[in-house]
């Protein structure tokens, strides 16, 4: 498939064929392309926790779920028919110690001198690629997040150290029809509402 295909086909899928196991080498494909994912001094600071076997997934499911009971809504249903799911895990100590190192010039680990968190938002570049690679494997793909007050409970059930954050999960599996988020009314922003040319404010004049 072309790139320009793989962009444009791309779409958060939020149902699956729960019958249909994602190949092992499609899994293994979208892990060798997120660590292709550029990284703030080539610190490589993510984790990749992959989850296939069932009784695993139950147990994310019921560590990120709410406790009062009742039904899942329709959007968790749908979800939880994917065969497969990655969360992924960013380091922030390991960015922090390789600024400290010699060729980086720093002499300290302060977080203060990092203008945005790198450890998340390459963990989070990473994910993207994986999501490109179901599309590019004919699969389909979801992000989601995982609510911070879970966190603990997946971190205990799964022995997640410490020291990781959860930047997100990419779910993967062959998508079968499901209810469009309604979101997507809003339409997508153009270029020329978004990008600006030298100074903010100037629309980008696309080529013709």
């Amino acid at each position: 498939m072309d790139f320009k295909d793989v962009v444009r086909r791309r779409r958060m899928v939020r149902a699956y064929d729960p019958d249909r196991p994602v190949p092992r080498e499609v899994i293994d494909r979208a892990l060798e392309h997120a660590i292709r994912a550029p990284s703030a001094g080539f610190s490589q600071g993510w984790d990749f926790l992959v989850l296939t076997q069932a009784a695993d997934r139950e147990r994310f499911w019921a560590s990120t779920s709410p406790s009062e009971g009742g039904a899942p809504d329709s959007w968790l249903r749908g979800v939880r028919t994917a065969p497969c799911l990655i969360v992924c895990l960013s380091d922030k100590d390991t960015y922090l110690s390789r600024y400290a190192e010699a060729d980086k010039g720093w002499t300290d680990r302060d977080e203060a001198r990092w203008p945005v968190p790198f450890w998340d938002v390459d963990t989070g570049m990473a994910a993207l690629l994986m999501l490109l690679t179901a599309v590019d494997e004919g699969l389909g793909g979801l992000f989601f997040g995982v609510p911070p007050e879970r966190h603990e409970g997946v971190r205990n059930d799964f022995s997640i150290p410490s020291g990781r954050g959860f930047v997100g999960v990419v779910a993967m599996g062959y998508g079968v029809p499901d209810r469009r988020s309604p979101s997507l009314r809003r339409g997508r922003r153009p270029v020329a509402d978004v990008a600006h040319e030298g100074r903010f404010g100037h629309r980008w004049a696309t080529s013709p």
